[in-house]
This record gives structure tokens, sequence and C-alpha cells, in this order.
């Protein structure tokens, strides 16, 4: 609302511009360019959101005190910088290369900008340079305007995000349960563990054709196991062998119970039988889901290993965009729960959209995630705004410095298993610049110019 003081009076005006606690003598005194400026010494005078430009786009790349992960940071000519991260174990350059699509133009467009670009974007770690810059346009946007970015999405369905985190492996079962349980201690209610072929993989009569074993062509130049996708390994897993992995959920679940919901993740490269065999052996033990047992890929396997089992099955960290893989998955209902990284999958807005498109098809949603805290509250936003999410994956619980990589928020940040939504202009965070030094990879520089990635020549239209 408009207040114009020759329609109100100047002290109907002065009550209705907040200046009420100042005292009549001070409003005597006082002329009105500074009652004015007294009434909006709040406002954010920096900012002119129609008028911004980026000026700049640079990287600083960490790994220690989480996975290898470039930090971008998109620069405006007002102050305003943007920060997202490019995923983990990504390269810079996915996000370098999209500066010159992005110079000179006004970040608050966030949808148009995201359309320039996303075509240089793809599944797994290519789709983060797209990601990571999406999320630093919402970080500007929300810090022009004065707002958090779940806001800016529409407004939140819950204060607080559910994590959930996974623990380090043991070749022991009650080892691995007792870690499990400090996860428990530590005030996390939902779990994960990775349990696979991995951990029987010195059990003799465990497994056919198994990639540990002197026997077989893998990492030869015959074939990489771990580049061979799952139907093509043809490694299957014996009686003998499905026994001593279910001992494993047998030993954890009664450690910790059946209160905590618990997945399972990295079972192993194998087709879909044994993936079915897999899934229907653990129906004792309640499983929250079966995470990536299959390519996401293979839709049609997908859906028959859904439809074989009780226990629910997931995917998703590796798709890029609802069009490109997300949709078939949720057509056809392959999946019990879809699994989306953002920073991956397209930033906050796509991820969001993700989610309700699954939601309209009666599909689960959580959030796969593995960088550092900046991109952690980007989905965070987008948890919040989301009907139907779940839970957030928490990847760097053993990294106690990990939360010191920001500032501008309440620490810890992830409590008795819970974030509290930020309430802060943006994504909610800054970062902490000498901590960040700390965790340069060798030979890089805290934002060092990047004006080779200034111009390419380059005619992008994809049609003629």
């Amino acid at each position: 609302m408009s207040i114009h003081p020759h329609k109100y009076g100047r002290r109907k005006f002065l009550k209705a511009a907040g200046l009420g606690g100042l005292s009549l003598a001070g409003m005597t005194v006082a002329p009105m360019e500074d009652q004015i400026a007294y009434a909006t010494q709040h406002v954010n005078r920096n900012s002119s959101p129609s008028k911004l430009k980026i000026t700049d786009m640079r990287i600083a790349e960490i790994s220690g005190v989480v996975f290898r992960t470039p930090i971008v940071r998109i620069y405006t000519n007002q102050g305003i910088v943007g920060h997202g991260d490019v995923r983990d174990g990504a390269a810079k350059e996915y996000a370098l290369f999209l500066k010159s699509r992005l110079l000179g133009e006004n970040p608050c467009n966030v949808e148009r900008l995201f359309k320039k670009i996303s075509q240089f974007g793809h599944h797994a770690r290519q789709g983060g340079g797209v990601s990571g810059v999406e999320m630093a346009l919402w970080d500007i946007v929300g810090k022009a305007y004065g707002v958090p970015v779940y806001q800016l999405l529409g407004g939140k369905y819950r204060d607080k995000i559910r994590v959930y985190c996974d623990t380090t492996t043991s070749s022991d079962p009650h080892e691995y349960a007792q870690r499990m349980q400090e996860r428990i201690d530590m005030g996390y209610t939902a779990l994960k563990m990775d349990i696979g072929i991995g951990l029987i993989k010195d059990v003799p009569g465990a497994l056919i054709n198994s990639p540990y074993g002197d026997k077989t062509p893998w990492d030869s130049e015959y074939r990489d196991y771990r580049l061979t996708k799952h139907p093509f390994t043809r490694t299957q897993i014996t009686e003998k062998g499905m026994d001593k992995l279910m001992e494993f959920l047998d030993v954890m679940r009664s450690k910790i119970g059946y209160e905590i919901p618990m997945g399972t993740d990295h079972w192993g490269h194998f087709g879909v039988n044994e993936a079915i065999k897999i899934a229907k052996a653990t129906e004792p033990y309640t499983l929250a889901y079966i995470e990536d047992i299959m390519p996401w890929q293979e839709t049609d396997q997908w859906k028959e290993i859904t439809q074989s089992t009780s226990t629910p099955t997931q995917t998703g960290e590796d798709i890029y965009m609802l069009d490109n893989g997300f949709k078939g998955l949720i057509d056809r209902h392959a999946v019990d729960i879809v699994h989306p990284d953002p920073n991956t999958a397209g930033g906050i807005l796509e991820t969001k959209k993700i989610g309700d498109y699954a939601s309209k098809h009666g599909i689960g949603f959580m959030h796969h995630h593995a960088a550092g805290p900046v991109s952690f509250l980007g989905a965070v936003h987008s948890a919040a705004a989301t009907e139907n999410f779940m839970w957030l994956e928490h990847h760097a619980v053993d990294k106690p410095r990990w939360e010191d990589l920001v500032t501008g928020i309440e620490k810890p940040i992830v409590k008795d298993g819970y974030v509290t939504v930020p309430e802060t202009p943006g994504l909610g965070v800054e970062l902490n610049e000498e901590v960040v030094k700390e965790f340069l990879i060798d030979g890089e520089k805290l934002f060092a110019p990047t004006p080779e990635w200034d111009e390419i020549r380059a005619w992008d239209r994809l049609w003629s």
C-alpha cells in the first residue's frame, strides 16, 4: 500500500509509516525527510532488482571437508552475490562453460536463464554446472527482494526438514549395527546403510562371477566392472551369499529396532533377477527403500522389480530434469520413491517440479545430497516448498568442519535430525572465506578471475 502524506495528514501519515514510537517533540523538530528515513531504515536501498546485471562468475573448489566440490559465486552490478555448489565430484568447467551465456543478464529472470543454459547440462555430474548456477541465481533473487528462497517458490509446507544419514560400513554385522545405533543416539530419526556384495567378497561360495575374484575378467582389458551396467555383469549371489547379506539386516534390526525408517544402498552391479531375489529377501526387515539397485535408465526392469516385492524401490540421484527421466519412471510407476539430487536435477525449482509431478501420481519424494552446506540449504528450501517431501540426505555427519564453511545461520545446522528452514534472504547462508581457503584443492585460488570464459563464439539455437 502506498502512503501519501497529503492525503492522510501529517499525524496519520507518521503513524501509518510506523513512526508511532517517535515523541511528539521529535516529530516537530525532525524534518519530514528525516522522519521518512527513520521509517524506512531497514529497506535495502542497495538493490534495484529490475536493474540487476550479472557481471562475473568465479569458482572456489574445495575438498577434504566434503567430497570434492566446486563452489560457484555469481557477482552483480549492485554488490549482491549468490552461491551454489556444482555437484560433488563434478568438474568446475560444467559451470564455467555457462558464464558467457549469463554475463549482462538480470539474475532475477531465473526461469528464462535456466531455459537458456539447461541445454548444456546432462545426467549425473554433468548436471552439476546448470544446477549450481541455478541455485546461485535464486540466492541473488532472495537477497534482492529480501525474502527466503522458499517464499519465491510459493511458500513452505513445513518449518523443519527431516534429515537421513548413512554411516561407515563394517564387515562385522554387530559393529555395523552399533554404528547405526550411534546415529540414532545423535538424534537422527531416519537412516540408510550401504550393504552389498563388497561385504561378502571374502566369503567362499557367496558370489558367482565375482568382481573381486581372480577367475573373472574384471579390471582387465576385457571389461571394467565399475563401468559395466548392472544387466551385463552377470554377477550372481548364491544362497549362501544371500544368507550372509541378510545377517547384516537381521543384526541391524535387532539392534536399532523397527521404529526408525531405514533404507539401503550400494548393493552392487547385477541383473534384474538378482535384484528381485534381494528385494524379496529383505521383506521381513521392512526396509524404507532399496536404492539404485538397477540403473535408473532401465525403466522396464525397475517396474518389474517394484511389482515383484513389497519392499519400496527408489532411484533418481543421477537424473537431470523432470522430462529427461523422472517423468517416465513416475508415469509408469516404475519405482515407489523418486530421489533427485538438486545438484544434478537442475537446481531448486526443477527439483520442486519433480516432487510436484510425483505427488500427482502418488509417488514418494526424497532428496539426495553429498556436497557442501550451500547447496544443502538450497535443498532445504526445495524440500520446504514441496508437499510430498520425505527426507533429505546429510552426507557430512562425520565432517566436523563442514558447518564451518558457512556463516549467517544458527548452528548446529542439523539438530536432532532436523534442519530449521532459514528465514533470512536468499539461501540463508554466506561463505566463511577463511575456512573455505583452508580446504581449497592444491593450486586453487579463492574465486580467482575467469576472464577466459567471458566470451565463447557459438550459435546455441537448436533449430534451423
